[in-house]
């Protein structure tokens, strides 16, 4: 053993061990209790950024301290592999996606190497691959057969040059992110996921979801959004249609002022076609993004139709409105306008000097001024006629009773959560596994054919989708009638990709299923870990897709995930960690220059996981120079030979302090790392414990006993942490291999402690301290604190002693004079 850390050839060659002796590939017969620990896989962009260092290295931890806990732990990995960025880079680097990304697989999958993390890559998956999406299309072929995927006419974000439709967040400032042309909002038709039908549980289910984050649940809850409201019917004026609306505030019904309509909706396409103004606003409108986000920040705008509505209850005409800030893809694409209590609809109402009907008063002596703004909290009814003094819940019950009464309404709950659009018109993705043809419609291709293969030696134009060009790919047969036929050029959302591939790991390698016994075995995950970005639609379609296995009979549990880790960004300077920022440190070159170990240190240190981490050059220097302090303590113990175990009652005071601290360090670590996940302060125990160590003097055997078990613990401890350097200092100490060792368990004796620690002072100022017997009595102890050398020093010959001040198991206070 060197007296330096050689920190890279150390590496470097425990990582070779653990490949030649497939040291984390597990399986499912074990009698031991299995634990499942995920990260979120990545995309494969190029390079691992700091945020993966920290996200694999939390999973890591998890999974190393479980598997020296006795569990079966199964850690993989894959690559979310699908996806825009790939035809982006083809564009730029002038190839194809396909080599793209397999080639950032195979540099990403070395730097993760490199970390030393303790995955079975036995199981990794990428989901560009063939036998994987194979299965994706094979449930959608189920669902299309359960009707659970339809297909519908959808509004999309359109870029008329690029021929693609667009994400909203591919939207800037109503232009397309690439050509810059000025966004059309089209009407296509797409594939939808009935997710909705499984609103109810996926809201209800989240009560028992007891190891998620509170605030996961409520933002999940938010989204999925279930009211309870009241479907109103208005009819129109010398019209035979009627605008049906759903509001969740029934009690401000007599409040209304105008309906607005949005300019997708049955009644705005049929009146502009007689009119050449509305039918430019309709145009108009039809320019920008179709996100929901986005229209709440745009200018609200809009143009009164000419049609008048027939409030059901007090039968006056109502102004129908188109406005551009009405969703289609929302309820009905209709609402009720109620300027007084609604601040969109204030504001709307004063640009275009609509009326203000005030129908609520506050309950309480609160002002309200509605030249300021609407008042939208509950309230009293007033100018509401025979619901006049109701508060909101009455006049909730009465208004739909009423009508209920009328056949003009009726209570409905509704939620928030819409069907999941999953058709893109992209080509780097998964193919939709449907034949189209003129005769049969649209036909499932049968499992038999699957997988429809996305041909990947292509060449990326920029225009639309190369697939939906080339005939060998399109051209077919119809599998039912066998007449020619066309497949379906559009592939599928990546989030498909990403909702079930936690269900595939266990089974990674059956080509006759998508999953089997094994996926029982493993799931639910045990810990899933990932960023708070993903807390809403990746978590909630996993979740969705969890639900569809279970019922088609492929999995036996309701929920994907049991417990819930939510880890904070890299930041640097307060910002975070971004290459257009300029502010990224490179992973690769602090690997370089310090270590995986040294990297991994920093990382769980630096903060606690779910808070950011602020980026600290020098917090990196001091994790590598604890590193090395650890290695040189380890060396020079280790020049002093054979050493022989201790006997309890040999022990002295300072051993049996060093050994209180090592067992309590024990047990909070334990805690730390189990329960509260707090890794930092874990870490922060043993750089105290070694600073004790480094304290305690004597060369006699039991005191070099004493720090033999003290080290061995404390390379165990850290093992989770910083595996390379631990692996290798135990096969110096032991010659034996640290993964099949097991975790330490506190010795409840080393805590009972007998003696403590008094501090001694002179008239107020430390001057001494010394350990104190517990058996021994008050007058014994001060006897004791006078004769310390150290305070006798500051005790002179012509003072005496007045008194002593004298605090049970903490100090004395001896005060001359």
């Amino acid at each position: 053993m060197q007296s330096n850390y050689p920190f890279k050839s150390i590496e470097e060659k425990v990582r070779s061990y653990w490949d030649m002796e497939l040291t984390f590939s597990v399986s499912e017969d074990s009698k031991k209790p299995k634990y499942y620990c995920l990260s979120m896989f990545p995309y494969p962009s190029g390079k691992l950024h700091m945020g993966h260092v920290r996200n694999y290295t939390i999973g890591d931890v998890l999974s190393r301290f479980h598997r020296m806990l006795g569990f079966n732990v199964l850690q993989p990995m894959g690559w979310d592999a699908f996806g825009l960025p790939a035809e982006n880079a083809a564009l730029q680097n002038k190839s194809a996606p396909a080599a793209w990304t397999y080639s950032n697989i195979d540099y990403m999958k070395h730097q993760l190497k490199q970390l030393g993390l303790a995955i079975d890559w036995k199981r990794e998956i990428a989901t560009c691959r063939p036998e994987y999406y194979k299965w994706e299309q094979w449930l959608f072929t189920e669902l299309f057969k359960k009707k659970l995927i339809y297909k519908k006419i959808s509004t999309v974000n359109w870029d008329p040059v690029d021929q693609t439709v667009l994400a909203n967040e591919q939207v800037i400032d109503g232009k397309g992110w690439r050509s810059g042309a000025v966004i059309e909002k089209k009407e296509i038709p797409q594939y939808f996921m009935k997710i909705t039908e499984y609103a109810d549980e996926l809201l209800r289910d989240l009560d028992g979801l007891e190891g998620w984050p509170e605030q996961v649940k409520t933002m999940q809850r938010n989204w999925i959004g279930k009211s309870y409201g009241c479907e109103i019917e208005f009819s129109i004026k010398d019209h035979a249609d009627h605008v049906k609306i759903y509001t969740t505030r029934p009690d401000t019904l007599l409040g209304v002022t105008y309906l607005a309509i949005a300019a997708e909706h049955p009644l705005a396409s049929l009146i502009k076609k007689n009119n050449p103004t509305i039918e430019a606003f309709i145009n108009e409108c039809s320019r920008g993004s179709a996100a929901e986000a986005d229209l709440a920040t745009a200018e609200k705008i809009g143009i009164d139709s000419g049609l008048r509505a027939i409030h059901p209850i007090t039968q006056k005409e109502v102004p129908i409105w188109i406005a551009n800030y009405v969703l289609i893809s929302y309820g009905s694409g209709a609402v009720m306008a109620v300027p007084a209590h609604d601040e969109r609809d204030f504001h709307f109402a004063k640009k275009y000097n609509l009326n203000i009907e005030q129908v609520i008063e506050p309950i309480d002596a609160k002002t309200m001024n509605l030249e300021e703004g609407a008042y939208t909290d509950y309230g009293r009814l007033i100018n509401s006629g025979e619901f006049n003094g109701l508060e909101f819940q009455e006049a909730f019950d009465a208004i739909v009773n009423k009508l209920t009464s009328l056949h003009k309404g009726k209570k409905t709950t509704q939620f928030r959560l819409r069907d999941w659009g999953i058709s893109r018109q992209r080509y780097w993705g998964c193919p939709i596994p449907i034949i189209k043809c003129h005769s049969c419609g649209e036909v499932p291709v049968p499992e038999k054919d699957l997988p429809v293969v996305l041909p990947e030696s292509i060449v990326m134009h920029g225009v639309g989708s190369p697939i939906k060009q080339d005939e060998s790919f399109y051209k077919t047969t119809c599998p039912s009638c066998g007449k020619p036929a066309e497949r379906e050029t559009d592939t599928m959302d990546t989030f498909v990709e990403s909702s079930w591939y936690f269900a595939r790991y266990p089974s990674y390698n059956n080509q006759n299923a998508m999953v089997d016994e094994r996926s029982d075995y493993w799931m639910p995950v045990d810990q899933y870990i990932g960023g708070i970005e993903h807390a809403i639609l990746h978590l909630l379609y996993a979740r969705f897709f969890n639900k569809i296995l279970r019922d088609l009979g492929l999995i036996k549990h309701s929920e994907p995930f049991k417990n819930l880790l939510t880890q904070g960004m890299v930041l640097k300077n307060g910002t975070k960690m971004s290459k257009s920022k300029g502010n990224t440190v490179d992973p690769q070159s602090l690997i370089d220059q310090f270590g995986a170990d040294t990297a991994r240190l920093f990382i769980m240190f630096a903060a606690p996981p779910e808070q950011s981490l602020e980026w600290s050059d020098s917090g990196v220097e001091g994790a590598n120079r604890f590193l090395k302090r650890l290695w040189k303590a380890v060396y020079d113990h280790h020049t002093k030979g054979k050493i022989a175990p201790y006997k309890e009652g040999e022990l002295t005071a300072q051993t049996k302090n060093l050994r209180f601290e090592l067992h309590q360090t024990i047990q909070k670590i334990t805690d730390d790392i189990q329960r509260r996940h707090s890794f930092n302060t874990a870490i922060s125990s043993v750089m105290e414990l070694m600073n004790t160590f480094a304290k305690v003097e004597g060369e006699d055997a039991i005191t070099v006993s004493v720090k033999q078990e003290v080290i061995q613990n404390v390379i165990l401890l850290l093992n989770p942490f910083v595996p390379h350097i631990c692996h290798a200092l135990w096969d110096h100490l032991f010659n034996t291999a640290i993964d099949q060792e097991v975790w330490p368990k506190a010795d409840p004796s080393a805590l009972i402690k007998n003696e403590y620690e008094m501090v001694i002072q002179v008239n107020g100022k430390l001057r001494g301290n010394m350990l104190v017997s517990a058996d021994l009595t008050q007058k014994d102890i001060e006897l004791m604190a006078l004769e310390n050398e150290d305070v006798k020093r500051f005790i002179s010959l012509e003072s005496k002693v007045k008194k002593l001040i004298f605090v049970p198991k903490k100090l004395i206070n001896i005060v001359t004079g």
